[in-house]
């Protein structure tokens, strides 16, 4: 099967694995803190819904993930699939970060993701909670970026 040159696969309908492997991909790429790089494997138009705010299009994603990013420093984090239909895909999340002034949050959260047939996001809506942490009760300490494939996941460490 041949793809066009602005296609993300793996395409829907999704599998276990293809979402499994869409779950990863899309962890990568927020564990590299690169607001351009994430921005394109979403759609032109593409609408979240992210806490109260509501981006629009790669442009307001961009903004968003560059405000975020310069905001929460030493971010770590790690998605894991929850559900998954044809063109769907539900994710529970964490993440840990500090702000400013050395204060320690594990932010926790679920995704709704919908694709279209490029395998673009075209709707992501996030839920999420900040919970204040100690720093010596983090558990996501490998070097920035991506998450070491024997790095235990959400499971694992009881997350």
């Amino acid at each position: 099967m041949s793809h066009s040159p602005d296609s993300r696969p793996p395409l829907p309908p999704f599998t276990r694995e293809t979402a499994m492997q869409k779950v990863r991909l899309a962890e990568d790429g927020w564990n590299s803190r690169d607001p351009v790089r994430v921005s394109l494997v979403y759609t032109e138009d593409s609408q979240w819904r992210n806490r109260a705010e509501f981006p629009r299009g790669r442009a307001q994603i961009v903004e968003f993930l560059t405000r975020k990013w310069a905001k929460e420093h030493d971010y770590r984090l790690i998605k894991e699939l929850w559900a998954f239909t044809d063109n769907r895909i539900a994710v529970r999340f964490a993440y840990e970060w500090h702000d400013e002034d050395g204060n320690w949050f594990r932010s926790y959260g679920n995704e709704n993701w919908e694709f279209d047939e490029r395998g673009l996001m075209q709707r992501r809506y996030a839920s999420i909670n900040d919970l204040p942490i100690r720093e010596a009760d983090r558990l996501f300490h490998w070097p920035l970026g991506r998450r070491p494939d024997d790095h235990p996941g959400l499971s694992e460490l009881g997350l």
